[in-house]
């Protein structure tokens, strides 16, 4: 994460300072579970610094953004401030997101799978881009794969019982791969696609 992407840092630092903010509030309260929900934003913001120096890996501002906003709207607004049952349809808004992030992250595995190939063969934003919208499909899948196994195993209710809910699911988590998708091919055809075209 490089200072000069000083938006998603003033971004961030915006999140600590909510997560601390909510943190005490509840701690008046009295509500430990908030308190905790409060600590583990914090916690998952940490992680994710840790994981990204610990791999080297660069996080493009579109994706870093991508991130944080998911996490606002996952942890602080579905979670901390209890709106799943206000604002209508935030499952699938949170699914929609998901496909843009992994989008993103599928153009972070092939540049890190590009990068240690031998030769100096620049890489294909054609290839990058087709990965990108195949990984977040089979992504969306794998995760309603991932919800009927523990409701099947574990007695949880994440799918709802319903095909509905599931297909659903998918579709928005596609649709937000297919917008993403879009926006690379666009880089691309400018050369201008992170991590292949643009490094670092």
């Amino acid at each position: 994460m490089k200072h000069k992407d000083r938006g998603n840092d003033l971004f961030e630092f915006a999140m600590y300072v909510l997560a601390a903010g909510c943190f005490i509030y509840f701690l008046v309260k009295g509500n430990g579970a908030k308190m905790f929900e409060a600590a583990l934003i914090v916690a998952v913001l940490l992680l994710i610094r840790l994981v990204v120096r610990l791999t080297k890996t660069t996080l493009f501002p579109a994706l870093r953004f991508c991130i944080l906003l998911f996490i606002s709207v996952t942890m602080f607004i579905a979670n901390e401030f209890g709106y799943y049952g206000v604002i209508p349809y935030l499952d699938k808004i949170e699914h929609l997101f998901s496909g843009v992030i992994l989008c993103f992250i599928g153009l972070l595995i092939y540049s890190k799978a590009a990068g240690h190939q031998e030769g100096n063969q620049h890489p294909s934003s054609r290839v990058a881009v087709w990965l990108c919208l195949f990984f977040s499909i089979a992504m969306a899948g794998v995760w309603e794969i991932y919800e009927f196994t523990t409701d099947h195993f574990f007695g949880l209710n994440s799918q709802n019982g319903s095909l509905i809910d599931t297909m659903t699911d998918i579709i928005c988590g596609t649709s937000g791969a297919i917008v993403t998708s879009v926006y690379l091919a666009l880089k691309a055809r400018q050369k201008m696609l992170p991590l292949v075209d643009i490094k670092g």
